[in-house]
């Protein structure tokens, strides 16, 4: 995957615009409602406070957006400002563990472009520095993440771009928006709109953020997904793998007959449908996959007593095959007395050092409650 480049440079803190300083603000308000709330105990109260840490629920609390900002008509560079998160446990400052995971760093990220947010997936080069991002507003987010050591410090080169259609024209324009899925093999890029239960493939490699999409043939079974529940996930599996060519397309909570979430083998030798084993009332919220051959699936679930938790689960690769229904042990899971929030993108690369790294992304729902979170962990070796 090769992101496009641009002008080099650290972000700032110290720079803000007026938007960007009522954003910080708004920042400052829900992390400082989030500490209450957890200071206090979870009620019913207090959870209803947290509803628009839901997709669907979120609407009533999202901030006013302008058309012209939400759909630039060519590729323009943002800044995007980046405060440190220094510990993940609210609770517990000294507490790294996580499971199979240890914490490494993080960043709240916020821009003066009131188009930023909303990103629901998330892919980085093999050395975890260039990304590719999208919204689930039809926009691409590509850049440079920076890092201090192998702490997350900021990013840098960012630009933003709608996602077009093959006129040329934003698939937004035609109402395809809730983009929820990447996927990358090699030069070619395939986007997951949920809404519509369509996969549309872009030229990449040859033409970046200014590529045309194309929509691909999907399973009929796809198509027929429940609306907003549709493909949540994309994952392309490369050689040597015996599912070399296949696109993996997860579904959020498209169920089958035995209530376990809907997954798809698209392509490659062995095309077909399988279920992944649905526990605990989570939803599938991205996937990735180890340089062993395991599939990660992140996962989130929502209680009004309880409030949003998240979970990953290890999947064996070789499970997945037509008719199967899979599953995998948790190896990671947090709460709102960690630094989460809405967490939808999912990716894996192997550090400097040889560490396997994951990083977690946030969709805000552009609510004024949310937060836009870059998160990465260590996974710890068996």
């Amino acid at each position: 995957m090769n992101a496009p480049r641009g002008e080099a440079g650290k972000q700032s803190d110290h720079t803000a615009t007026d938007d960007g300083c009522a954003a910080a603000a708004a920042q400052d308000f829900a992390t400082t409602t989030r500490r209450h709330l957890l200071a206090s105990g979870l009620s019913l109260g207090g959870a209803a406070t947290l509803a628009g840490f839901v997709p669907t629920l979120a609407l009533a609390q999202t901030k006013p957006v302008e058309a012209d900002e939400l759909t630039p008509p060519a590729p323009r560079s943002i800044e995007v400002r980046a405060r440190q998160i220094d510990h993940f446990d609210l609770r517990d400052r000294a507490h790294r563990q996580f499971g199979a995971l240890q914490f490494r760093s993080g960043l709240i990220l916020t821009s003066g472009f009131r188009g930023f947010g909303g990103l629901s997936a998330l892919r980085l080069d093999p050395r975890g520095e260039r990304f590719v991002a999208i919204s689930d507003k039809a926009t691409w987010f590509t850049g440079r993440i920076v890092y201090d050591g192998t702490a997350l410090s900021g990013l840098a080169d960012v630009e933003a771009a709608p996602l077009l259609g093959p006129d040329g024209m934003p698939l937004r324009s035609r109402k395809w928006y809730d983009s929820e899925s990447l996927a990358f093999d090699g030069g070619t890029a395939y986007v997951g709109f949920e809404r519509v239960n369509q996969i549309v493939k872009f030229d990449y490699g040859r033409d970046g953020i200014r590529a045309r999409g194309q929509p691909i043939a999907v399973p009929p079974a796809l198509r027929k997904l429940p609306n907003n529940k549709g493909i949540e996930s994309l994952v392309m599996v490369p050689k040597p793998h015996p599912l070399a060519g296949t696109l993996i397309a997860l579904s959020e909570r498209g169920l089958d007959a035995e209530r376990n979430t809907i997954g798809f083998l698209i392509g490659g030798k062995s095309p077909g449908q399988f279920s992944v084993r649905r526990t605990e009332n989570y939803d599938i919220a991205d996937a990735a996959l180890l340089p062993g051959g395991e599939l990660l699936i992140l996962e989130r679930k929502f209680s009004w007593f309880e409030g949003v938790h998240i979970r990953i689960r290890r999947i064996a690769l070789s499970t997945i095959v037509p008719g199967a229904t899979v599953d995998g042990p948790s190896i990671f899971e947090a709460d709102l007395g960690n630094e989460i929030d809405n967490m939808e993108g999912l990716d894996v690369h192997i550090d400097a050092g040889g560490a396997i790294v994951l990083t977690m992304v946030s969709d805000d729902n552009f609510s004024m409650l949310q937060r836009t979170l870059l998160l990465q962990f260590t996974l710890e070796a068996d």
